[in-house]
């Protein structure tokens, strides 16, 4: 079940993990450097530095990752702590949590996206935004005036 697994050490010095195409793990897996998964996975995977999903594999697990990039095919919950990105011929059916959200040409996704733990996105949700219909917006750039005007 494991013959094709194999680390290696990167240039940087941290340890990398490779789950080659034909090998098949069931089970929760937890990896604590970069790894990239070309084969079968069922249950969860937990990786602290970078996870690549390649092309050949078939991933039915929740996945959580700092950065995750997915080529290949996820059926499952995917949370990214720093950032998700889905290239061609990705697919993920499930629902995704990602402050950063890159999503190539040709991917399919089917789920739901929430965006948060970021600041601009907080900002964004906390910030009022008076929308004014376009003969009642304000010409020498009033606010005052128009909110006053549409309270008559």
């Amino acid at each position: 079940m494991f013959e094709r697994e194999k680390t290696q050490v990167d240039e940087s010095g941290g340890r990398t993990a490779f789950l080659g195409k034909g090998s098949r793990v069931a089970g929760k897996l937890t990896f604590e450097g970069a790894v990239r998964i070309e084969g079968q996975v069922e249950g969860e995977i937990a990786a602290q530095d970078t996870l690549t999903i390649g092309e050949s594999a078939v991933i039915a697990a929740q996945i959580t990752g700092t950065s995750v990039v997915v080529h290949g095919k996820v059926t499952g919950d995917i949370t990214a702590r720093t950032r998700l990105e889905i290239r061609a011929p990705g697919k993920v059916f499930g629902n995704i949590s990602t402050p950063s959200l890159v999503i190539h040409e040709g991917v399919v996704f089917e789920g739901q996206c929430t965006m948060s733990g970021t600041e601009p996105a907080r900002m964004e949700r906390d910030r009022k935004v008076a929308f004014f219909p376009k003969d009642d917006r304000p010409s020498d750039g009033s606010v005052l005036k128009a909110h006053s005007e549409l309270g008559k």
